[in-house]
């Protein structure tokens, strides 16, 4: 009798062994190439905090871009007219857009009605003296004495509301539109927006009065952020906007920007 051999332990199927998991890294290094593009070694992209954002090197010593004796000129020109405005390299005024007279209104009216009342009083009070034999009331040295600049005052105050509403400003250039925009005798703010950034350009007229004088508001908005522009009482909007979105057309389109309709 053969001695008893242990069994003979059964084949058991091997496992698979389970996949490891592997979590999306965000991070990149230099790639090979782009899908659809061509490959730019100088090109990089940071996937870990900027999705998508691809940063591209510039020289340390760019070249400077030529600029033509004639553009030299008008750029000239424009720095002379306009000292106050920030103007690049070759960049020039355009247009100047102002604001219309009808504003001017409601300043010049109560400016001079104020001015007006307080000249009748100086000139009538001798006759209130003379009326009521001097009971109570100041004299006319005293009166004088006040009315000098009170009235002083008035035409100060009424001067600088005129001065503040003329000094808001918007400039076409050949590159830009800028805004000046004071809000007081010491509170103004400058507004830049590049053709290539304006998406849209608009006015608006609103009640009987802005479209019998034809004047109104224009509209500038731009693209990213979608910022919004808006400049009030422009005499004549409508030819404004044209200039305005023929202007933005040129510069998007390579042409050479003019203000023409």
């Amino acid at each position: 009798m053969n001695p008893e051999q242990p069994p003979t332990p059964t084949p058991q199927p091997q496992q698979p062994h389970a996949k490891q998991f592997v979590a999306p890294s965000h991070v990149t290094t230099q790639p090979d190439g782009v899908e659809g593009h061509g490959f730019d070694p100088r090109q990089r992209v940071q996937l870990s905090n900027e999705p998508g954002v691809v940063h591209t090197t510039r020289p340390i010593e760019p070249a400077q871009i030529a600029v033509s004796d004639d553009l030299m000129r008008k750029h000239e020109d424009a720095k002379r007219m306009f000292p106050d405005l920030n103007l690049s390299r070759g960049e020039y005024v355009l247009m100047r857009v102002t604001r219309h007279p009808i504003g001017l209104l409601a300043p010049v009216a109560l400016t001079s009605f104020l001015l007006s009342v307080f000249v009748a009083i100086w000139i009538l009070y001798p006759v209130f003296l003379e009326q009521s034999n001097g009971a109570g009331l100041p004299s006319m040295e005293v009166l004088s004495l006040l009315m000098v600049p009170l009235c002083l005052l008035v035409g100060i105050f009424g001067y600088i509301a005129v001065w503040v509403y003329l000094r808001n400003t918007l400039y076409l250039t050949n590159e830009s539109v800028i805004q000046e925009i004071q809000h007081s005798l010491f509170a103004k703010h400058e507004q830049t927006a590049s053709l290539g950034s304006i998406e849209d350009v608009s006015f608006v007229q609103n009640g009987v009065l802005q479209t019998l004088l034809n004047y109104g508001t224009i509209r500038l908005s731009t693209e990213g952020e979608e910022t919004t522009y808006r400049f009030h009482y422009v005499a004549n909007p409508k030819r404004q906007t044209s200039i305005l979105n023929n202007a933005v057309e040129d510069f998007k389109n390579g042409r050479p920007v003019a203000a023409h309709d």
